[in-house]
């Protein structure tokens, strides 16, 4: 049997939300309860929105949560480097491979000739999608000759590496938490894997990074179920088995309609965050739990039951119980609503 390997990876573009934190909660939770591994790998290519000392906050907020990771920037471990940024050679490798297959090619399109074509679109009544209808049309490496591609190349234009939707192929999918469902290839458009800096997106990384660290398991947000499908065909492309995948709910705010937000919580007046963050653009503080005066067992007690219910509806649980009692199957489906009042309840206990 396969050991548990299970990873948190937020990007460094802000502070880590409620959201966040019962992510990593029940990764860790999940990892200890099978005897395995929890990773923690930053996931910062995404250079423009990139925000100082999110890192350091992400880190000191899961240690004050006693959410410790196994492996991490912060502790090493047998498949560094964790951070993204300090694997680009392991990407460009990969970059190669992808691109001896039938499942990768070469775009050369510049972003003012496709803004031109989705206007040209959308005059007409049209969606434009980069796709199996639309791709033998445009300047990539499927539409021009071997001879044309090499002269692009020889003269350094820039291009980006687009994955290659199958046509008209039935995925059928499996989560843990979702169950069975199934997509057809021809509603998926052909995504970007390498972009023309020659660093990787976040799907192509994503994958390449999971199937180094030996990720045996990926839960996530349900923002990410779309690209599922997507990241599935990756592992096919590269010959690679499939980590089981599990997609968490939204966190609703406390009317119950909508994500919760930061802003909720400001104009609520309640946490959302773990710990106090000064946004250095602003100066803006963001109120955590921590400064509010809660204790991390509080905090991560009313976390885990936002959308996950131990046994004999017990609402007060240790780390430990929730460690020797936690199983994926069982955690909700529905969003769970967040209630501020049950947030101080559980601090009083």
């Amino acid at each position: 049997m396969k050991k548990v390997r299970v990873r948190f990876a937020p990007s460094p573009t802000g502070a880590l939300h409620l959201g966040g934190v019962r992510t990593a909660l029940y990764d860790y939770l999940f990892a200890k309860n099978q005897g395995g591994e929890f990773v923690l790998r930053i996931e910062d290519t995404d250079t423009a929105r990139y925000v100082e000392g999110a890192e350091e906050y992400i880190m000191d907020s899961l240690e004050w949560c006693g959410i410790i990771p196994d492996e991490s920037p912060k502790v090493g471990g047998p498949y560094a480097p964790y951070r993204q940024s300090e694997r680009r050679d392991i990407y460009d490798r990969y970059k190669e491979q992808i691109l001896k297959t039938d499942f990768a090619y070469l775009a050369f399109d510049t972003p003012e000739e496709l803004d031109a074509i989705r206007k040209d679109f959308e005059a007409r009544g049209d969606v434009f999608s980069y796709n199996y209808q639309t791709r033998q049309q445009l300047k990539n490496s499927i539409s021009l000759s071997q001879d044309d591609v090499q002269k692009l190349l020889d003269a350094n234009v820039p291009y980006v590496v687009r994955f290659k939707m199958p046509v008209d192929r039935t995925l059928n999918l499996q989560d843990i938490i979702r169950g069975n469902f199934s997509v057809n290839t021809n509603t998926l458009d052909d995504k970007v894997l390498i972009k023309n800096d020659g660093m990787p997106t976040y799907h192509f990384a994503n994958v390449v990074d999971d199937f180094e660290m030996k990720i045996s398991h990926v839960i996530r947000g349900e923002e990410w179920l779309p690209s599922m499908p997507l990241h599935v065909l990756l592992y096919e492309a590269m010959d690679w088995e499939a980590p089981e995948f599990a997609h968490l709910s939204l966190i609703l705010k406390p009317e119950g309609k909508g994500k919760l937000s930061k802003r909720d919580g400001a104009k609520f007046g309640f946490p959302v965050f773990p710990m106090n963050f000064k946004d250095p653009e602003s100066d803006e503080i963001w109120k955590g739990y921590k400064e509010s005066g809660y204790f991390p067992e509080a905090f991560i007690n009313m976390t885990a039951l936002l959308g996950w219910t131990p046994a004999n509806d017990k609402e007060i649980v240790s780390m430990d119980e929730m460690i020797a009692e936690f199983d994926l199957h069982k955690v909700h489906k529905a969003g769970a609503r967040f209630d501020p009042q049950k947030a101080k309840w559980f601090n009083q206990e």
